[in-house]
């Protein structure tokens, strides 16, 4: 069975906001390491559109730094499995997940391959509460936002983790790598 990974960027104080992370080259080459152990993407329907519009290729030139161009290449050309019950359609070399989330995620798990990767925050903690998540992979910014959201606000049950992985990375990133003690 192909291994579910989740990773974001917070800051100290626990915000998960996107906005309030500042974009630097040491998190961009880890998240394009952390891509490449996948053979999908499993995504919401807000993260699929943020990713859409911040890494779909064409985009001008200058648009964004350089040194984001490996990560734009292999995030754009990921298979990508979006969980939505409201979009009609979607494109960008990805599928529609319908139906009961369980279900289908534990039918994309059983599939071979490397290894599925997610992010965001609603699928996740949906995720998290049918415990479907093998790895938690957290990148600590050296910042206070003052602001949420936070990560897992709402879930139902506690979701006990070990400390597998740390490192530190360039700007001051702490990288925490969890799996659930079952």
């Amino acid at each position: 069975m192909r291994p579910l990974r989740y990773a974001i960027n917070v800051t100290l104080d626990g915000c998960c906001d996107h906005r309030a992370i500042i974009p630097n080259e040491a998190s961009h080459r880890h998240a394009l390491e952390g891509i490449a152990q996948a053979d999908a993407l499993l995504l919401g329907r807000v993260t699929y559109e943020l990713m859409e519009a911040g890494w779909r290729h064409p985009v001008p030139p200058g648009a964004r730094p350089a040194w984001t161009e490996p990560f734009a290449r292999t995030i754009d050309a990921a298979k990508k499995y979006v969980v939505s019950s409201t979009l009609a359609q979607v494109d960008w070399n990805a599928e529609l997940v319908r139906g009961d989330l369980g279900t289908a995620v534990r039918r994309l798990k059983a599939m071979p391959g490397k290894g599925l990767a997610t992010g965001g925050l609603s699928l996740p903690r949906a995720l998290a509460e049918l415990d479907l998540i093998d790895e938690y992979e957290i990148l600590v910014h050296p910042r206070l936002a003052g602001h949420g959201p936070t990560l897992f606000a709402g879930l139902s049950r506690v979701v006990d983790l070990k400390l597998v992985h740390r490192q530190e990375l360039d700007a001051g990133i702490v990288v925490m790598r969890y799996v659930p003690k079952r």
